[in-house]
């Protein structure tokens, strides 16, 4: 019988991981689990996928407000502070806002306008060309930005996260002082003590100001990236990744990830013989068509993976040969054809016209994604995702 079905993506649920415990045991036996009661039967290339967030939280990598002050102060100096184009989130930023306030004496906060880096708006980009305002050149004080555009608020939470951000500055007795701006060398005129924020941009917005006269231009993944006080930390990404635990806490991007992924597949194929492709995955990739933000609010949407999930798709468009080189065939013919195409395909396609309209991306960037999309982020309770027939083709 000719198989019907392609890529299949399951959510497998879990226990409530808590601090400490042995992710790597309760991710093998939840997937024993399945297996040994028929719920799927491991195939070729198979992919299991564990969240990012489970995975910090059983290492017990949490920092406090207080540990990310103490480590602003010492690498900053404790006086005024620039904070360069942070992004929009209760979630993201607002608890790292608090400790880097509390580590300085004034916080001048640049925010890029119309939208932050992934996609959070301040204001709709049409009411700048109303206003006359150029957002490459201009700098807008807040009092300024308010009264030409008025409150923000956004799209989805109707939160004013300029209003917002400003009062977590001085409840932790921090003073703050909100512009507007896209060319990160314009904090220089109020300080030169400078962290730099963003995420994906982050090295071009370190060189700008550095080349431009910057005295200490320390960036997010320069913070927390030692233990504080006894606390977690992440030697690569610092504060990137984290997430809000509680309003005095954040949960760190998870460490050791290879280490754990190749643990996982190792146990795997001791207790079953097969080898199964493992990674950690965060946010994925990919932009809300609504409100315009872009997911990855992670330095990476994998970090850690596997040794098969290295390279990118090497596929051929069966639309552009259906069209093309194979217009004029059909029914059987036209089957025998693409499946001829498909098995004698170059090991290397790029640039080849056969391939366009395919997606050149990441292989982990393309399966965290979907592993995003499936899991969620609220109440599903399946932190783990397991993913079948990926790798296979039309002649599978």
């Amino acid at each position: 019988m000719q198989r019907r079905i392609g890529t299949v993506s399951r959510g497998l649920r879990a226990p409530i991981v808590k601090e400490g415990e042995d992710l790597r045991k309760i991710v093998v036996d939840t997937f024993m689990d399945c297996v040994n009661n028929g719920e799927f039967e491991i195939g070729r290339k198979d992919v299991l996928a564990i969240t990012e967030s489970i995975l910090a939280r059983s290492q017990k990598n949490y920092a406090s407000t207080d540990d990310i002050a103490s480590d602003v102060k010492a690498k900053l100096g404790g006086e005024t502070v620039g904070v360069v184009f942070p992004i929009l989130s209760r979630n993201r930023f607002a608890i790292c806002l608090r400790g880097i306030a509390r580590g300085c004496k004034k916080v001048v906060l640049m925010l890029s306008y119309p939208s932050d880096e992934v996609g959070n708006h301040l204001l709709d980009i049409d009411l700048l060309d109303a206003k006359g305002v150029n957002p490459y050149t201009d700098v807008l004080t807040q009092a300024e930005f308010e009264g030409m555009f008025g409150k923000s608020k956004h799209t989805f939470t109707d939160i004013d996260y300029v209003n917002y951000y400003k009062s977590l500055i001085e409840e932790e007795g921090a003073e703050a002082e909100v512009i507007f701006a896209n060319n990160p060398r314009k904090i220089l005129d109020y300080t030169k003590k400078v962290l730099c924020c963003d995420i994906h941009t982050r090295k071009r917005t370190k060189r700008l100001i550095l080349e431009a006269g910057g005295e200490t231009v320390l960036s997010l993944d320069d913070i927390m990236t030692a233990p504080v006080n006894g606390s977690g930390c992440n030697p690569t990404y610092g504060l990137l990744g984290s997430n809000k635990a509680t309003e005095k806490m954040v949960k760190l991007f998870p460490v050791n990830c290879t280490e754990f992924v190749e643990g996982v597949q190792e146990d795997i194929k001791k207790l079953t013989g097969k080898t199964v492709e493992v990674m950690v995955y965060g946010d994925g990739a990919f932009k809300d068509p609504v409100g315009k933000i872009w997911e990855l609010a992670d330095p990476v949407v994998s970090p850690g993976y596997t040794k098969g999930l290295i390279g990118q798709p090497n596929e051929l468009k069966l639309k552009y040969l259906a069209d093309n080189d194979f217009a004029d065939l059909k029914g059987d013919e036209l089957k025998e054809a693409m499946v001829k195409a498909i098995k004698e395909k170059d090991a290397n396609l790029k640039g080849q016209m056969a391939t366009e309209g395919t997606t050149p991306r990441q292989l982990t960037d393309l399966l965290g994604s979907l592993c995003d999309l499936t899991s969620g982020s609220g109440d599903k309770g399946t932190p783990f995702i397991y993913i079948q027939g990926y790798f296979d083709n039309y002649t599978d």
